[in-house]
């Protein structure tokens, strides 16, 4: 097995006093995984983050320095199918998943077999996207190790697309019920411009991933598959349901970008008013990429949290 290892790139530096390894996820996967200490001597606690669709740690070590700086420690790994974790499919570009409830045991065994033995209490959680997605599903079942969590434009509706999302999950579920789950659909977006890019308004940031993607192409994957839209458009009424809602106990930050255009604002605002254990905090101007947006918009993303979680003694 290839060592695990963090990719530096330029204007990308590795934060210090980390550690870096694999995870044995559910059903015997490889997961890369990396610990980030704070330099403070006492610890406020360690943030498990979890990432959106085709990223990667490396996309987010900036947002690792801001957490450590202010005292934490911080605990990630690579979802299962991308970053430097093992591939699903033989064409490794293809975004797929089996099963959604995959994401969910890969994260349980992340807690139990490397955040709990070797990070600080308390326990949060930071997961953006589809890694909001994930977490919105378990949080039921993770009061008793979650503190507190936020979600940053959790994926729990489509939009941006060409065509309607019932469309897409007609299609999805059609492939995926006829032996055709690992056909991609849509765009790959690898490539994108950055003139009317849904996801930051930075064009520093967003070249700089630009940049990542293009120095180490391995780590990056391309176009879903019609499984992978199947599995997560079939969680997302299950989550945003009254009931599951109301199971949740774990007090919640939502920061919700008004012009996200992938997890429509409109859709994050709904969420919310049925949510009794969340807070939403719209941030007016950002897009969907909240921690790779403007200084003007990471601030405000960074000092909710800071407030939110545990206050510095």
């Amino acid at each position: 097995m290839t060592e695990a290892i963090l990719h530096e790139t330029k204007g990308n530096p590795v934060p210090d006093n980390h550690h870096v390894g694999t995870f044995e996820g559910h059903g015997k996967k490889s997961l890369r995984y990396a610990i980030f200490r704070s330099e403070r001597p006492v610890a406020r606690g360690t943030i498990v983050l979890l990432h959106g669709r085709n990223e990667t740690i490396e996309k987010y070590f900036e947002t690792i320095r801001d957490l450590t700086a202010r005292g934490f420690w911080v605990a990630t790994f690579d979802t299962r199918g991308q970053g430097g974790s093992a591939r699903l499919l033989k064409k490794a570009d293809a975004g797929y998943v089996r099963r959604f409830s995959d994401y969910q045991k890969d994260v349980s065994l992340f807690l139990e077999q490397v955040v709990l033995p070797d990070t600080r209490l308390p326990f949060f959680l930071v997961a953006h996207s589809t890694g909001g997605l994930i977490a919105l599903s378990m949080a039921p079942e993770l009061s008793n190790r979650i503190e507190r969590m936020a979600l940053c434009s959790p994926f729990v509706g489509l939009g941006g697309q060409s065509v309607s999302p019932r469309w897409i999950k007609t299609v999805a579920t059609a492939l995926t019920w006829t032996g055709f789950g690992g056909k991609q659909l849509g765009r790959d977006n690898r490539e994108r411009d950055f003139d009317g890019n849904p996801l930051t308004s930075d064009a520093e940031r967003f070249a700089r991933n630009i940049a990542i993607a293009n120095s180490h192409p391995e780590l990056f994957i391309g176009r879903p598959t019609a499984r992978w839209l199947y599995e997560v458009m079939k969680i997302m009424p299950k989550v945003t349901r009254q009931d599951h809602l109301t199971r949740i106990t774990i007090p919640t930050l939502l920061l919700a970008p008004v012009l996200d255009t992938i997890t429509p604002y409109a859709v994050q605002e709904e969420l919310s008013r049925n949510f009794r254990a969340a807070q939403l905090i719209p941030v007016i101007g950002a897009r969907h990429e909240l921690f790779q947006e403007r200084d003007i918009y990471r601030a405000q993303a960074l000092a909710a949290l800071d407030a939110f979680f545990a206050p510095d003694e």
